[in-house]
This record gives structure tokens, sequence and C-alpha cells, in this order.
């Protein structure tokens, strides 16, 4: 296995680590002396900073693979469910905006697929990186205004950036389905063409089989 893979499982093996961390109550809310918090939030940054990692390498090495195509985004996705839901079940978090932003990665997932097996790639929307950075910025930020002694500003840095990640995904959605019509609907008109060019091809046979 290459390294960008090892990395890609490495950011996999660290979402239940994240979850015990972030929902488990520990005495005194400290881990070796170390608070939670900032645990978590080392954890979270180290996932993250694997998903820059291992698209980077794949590509300088020219290490991509199929294996790498299937668990990359996968890897991304548990990820940001699993610390979105534990900000939910940490009340640092609204149910419904994550239930939104997860949501809309698996829908987005499923359009991808469908074309993907008609051998047509949908383009990542340029929203994309926008969504995905806010999304970090939101993560971090959430999980370190729950530490003691920490400064409001962040927990207001968490709910903005939590709602440039809602708006990002949902235009970012409407881009992919009417992208996504716009496929159905010329695949639809080459399928069209193809079967009344075979008709027109048919009865000129026929035709020239009766005049033969």
């Amino acid at each position: 296995m290459n390294l960008p893979n090892s990395l890609t499982l490495t950011r996999i093996c660290l979402v239940p680590l994240l979850v015990v961390v972030l929902l488990t109550k520990f005495e005194g809310r400290q881990i070796l002396g170390i608070p939670t918090e900032f645990v978590g939030a080392g954890i979270f940054a180290l996932a993250s900073l694997t998903d820059w990692a291992d698209g980077y390498l794949a590509r300088r090495r020219k290490q991509i693979t199929p294996l790498g195509q299937v668990i990359d985004p996968l890897a991304d996705k548990l990820l940001t469910s699993a610390a979105l839901i534990s900000l939910v079940q940490m009340g640092l978090a609204p149910a419904w905006m994550v239930a939104v932003i997860i949501g809309r990665e698996f829908a987005v997932t499923g359009l991808r697929s469908l074309t993907f097996a008609r051998g047509v790639a949908i383009p990542a929307s340029p929203l994309g990186k926008i969504k995905m950075i806010a999304q970090v910025v939101a993560i971090l930020a959430l999980i370190l205004s729950s530490a003691r002694n920490a400064v409001d500003l962040l927990w207001w840095i968490g709910q903005a950036a939590l709602w440039v990640v809602v708006v990002a995904a949902l235009v970012s959605a409407a881009d992919y389905f009417r992208r996504f019509s716009l496929f159905s609907r010329h695949e639809s008109q080459t399928a069209s063409a193809r079967r009344d060019g075979l008709v027109s091809h048919d009865s000129t046979v026929s035709r020239d089989n009766r005049v033969a």
C-alpha cells in the first residue's frame, strides 16, 4: 500500500478516537493533563491535515489508485459526519444544520456515483473548497469554544462558519442537481436520436430489399 492510501486509512482510524475524546466524560475533562477539547481539536486538525497530504502526495508521486479514489471521499465524510454529530451531542451545533450538511453529502455522492457509472464524471463544484475550509474552521472553533475559560469569540466564529457551510452546501447541491439534470436530458436526447437513426436505417434497408 502506498503512502497516500496509508494516510487516508490513518484518517479513518482517527474517526472513532475523535468521537471517544469528544463524548467521553473524562475525570477533570483532561487526558494526561491536557484538556479534552484541545486533544479533540488536535485529532481533528491532524486528520484534516492528512486529507490535504494524501491528495498532494498522490498527485505528486503519481500514485492515484482506484482504492484511493474510493476511500478518500469516504474518509472525508466519516470524519466530518462524526465531528458534526458529536458537536450536536455536545450542544454546540444545531441538529438541523448538521442534518442539512450530511444529507447534502450523501445526495451529491449518489448523483456523482450515478453519472460515473454511466461513464461521465461531474467535476467538483468550486464551492466545495469554500465549504471544506469553512467546515474545518467551524468544527475546530466550536470544539475549542467548549473549553473552560474559552473566549466567546470562538463560539461566534464557529457559528458563522457553520452558516457558511450550510449555504455553500445548499448552493453547490443545487448546482450538482442542475448539472445532473442537463446530463440526463442530453443522455435521453442522444438515446432518442440513436433510436430514430436505427429506425430510419432499418426502413431504408427494407425498401432496398423490396426494390431488389
